[in-house]
């Protein structure tokens, strides 16, 4: 749904023309998962799947919420009535930027939000990222806040930690709100300092493929949080703040610390995992600053093994993209976003895509599994006003 029209169902929703019109895009994660939560190295870029909103300021205390996405009539919502916890709705995410504005101090009175997405659900695509930051973009405008975009990204993770209550890291909000068209974005979670580094597929006769497994995951579910608490319980185990702070080449004698006992593997596959993935954040950031652009395949299929057998939160579907995608040719290929199901992606040439595209597709047939929806990732611009 383009702007227009979000802002056409705006007026016939709430009977006036909105104030403006944003837009925040979900993102792909190239290299570098899990390590957000853990100070580390990340490196997502924007889709040109996003999320829009048609917004308008309110004075009595009010936030009205409507998504053409979702079946059912405005919702209306009192600012002094928001609390962790009180909402498990897709509502819960917008209501939750607004609590954390006015949590932080900033005077958000209310809103009328109408919104529409183009970003797949349960995909590990960001969609809820991309309908915070949407939603947080619009109030920094309208009420004039002139908050830097990280600090957006932070009370957007604010409001997905405790208002959602998913224990999901900044990497998501970040990339949704400061992503640059034809860039990578080079992020370190520690100081959220950035680099754009830049990343031209197509220049180089290049694609990258995005398979959507239509397996749905949640953050807020059990195994998401386990995760994060074993990487917290390995960091104090090494007696660092946090698992950034493991030399890769320190990384032997770590897991030699952390003891050989049964009941210690599971840290030490986590410990693993974390310190070997922020080291492939590092390759590939020196693979394309050089222009060596297809010798980063490798690297992600060794994330994936990584995150399939020391992390385990890869599923049979994952798995499948993967292995047959390399089979079929790609340079290289790895699970993006949380786990449990979502998305992979593929980088091949440009020549390969149809080939790529139609293994994948007949060998989830063959298993039986539901079609995957396979689309091109462009790195494209961060959250905007559109008008």
């Amino acid at each position: 749904m383009g702007a227009q029209q979000v802002r056409e169902r705006f007026t016939e929703l709430y009977g006036a023309e909105p104030e403006g019109v944003w837009a925040a895009p979900g993102r792909v994660n190239l290299i570098g998962e899990h390590t957000d939560y853990n100070d580390g190295f990340v490196m997502p870029f924007a889709l040109p799947h996003q999320v829009t909103a048609a917004v308008s300021r309110r004075t009595d205390g009010l936030l009205r919420l409507h998504s053409a996405d979702i079946e059912g009539e405005v919702v209306e919502l009192a600012l002094d009535g928001l609390a962790p916890g009180t909402d498990d709705d897709w509502t819960a995410y917008p209501a939750g930027v607004v609590w954390a504005l006015r949590e932080a101090g900033h005077p958000v009175t209310g809103a009328d939000v109408h919104l529409a997405s183009t970003v797949p659900t349960g995909a590990g695509l960001s969609s809820s990222a991309a309908l915070e930051v949407v939603v947080a973009l619009a109030l920094d405008d309208l009420f004039g806040l002139d908050l830097p975009r990280w600090k957006l990204a932070r009370l957007c993770q604010r409001a997905e930690n405790v208002y959602v209550g998913a224990p999901t890291g900044i990497m998501d909000q970040t990339a949704s709100a400061c992503c640059a068209e034809g860039h990578a974005l080079f992020l370190d979670t520690r100081d959220l300092s950035q680099r754009q580094i830049p990343f031209d597929l197509a220049a180089e006769g290049l694609r990258l493929l995005v398979v959507d497994t239509r397996v749905k995951h949640a953050h807020s579910g059990g195994e998401y949080g386990k995760r994060r608490a074993g990487c917290e319980k390995g960091a104090a185990l090494l007696g660092v703040d946090a698992l950034r702070d493991v030399a890769y080449d320190g990384l032997d004698a770590a897991l030699e610390q952390l003891g050989s006992e049964e009941d210690a593997d599971e840290v030490r596959r986590l410990v693993r995992h974390i310190v070997t993935e922020n080291r492939r954040v590092e390759r590939v950031v020196e693979l394309l600053t050089s222009g060596d652009v297809r010798a980063i395949g490798p690297v992600l299929t060794e994330g994936h093994a990584s995150l399939r057998d020391d992390f385990r939160i890869s599923c049979p579907e994952l798995d499948l993209a993967v292995d047959t995608a390399l089979a079929a040719g790609a340079l290289g290929a790895r699970m993006t976003g949380g786990g449990f199901g979502g998305s992979a992606i593929a980088l091949a040439e440009a020549s390969a895509v149809d080939t790529l595209t139609k293994a994948v597709e007949e060998a989830f047939a063959a298993a039986g599994y539901t079609a995957p929806r396979v689309f091109e990732a462009v790195p494209s611009p961060g959250a905007r006003r559109l008008g």
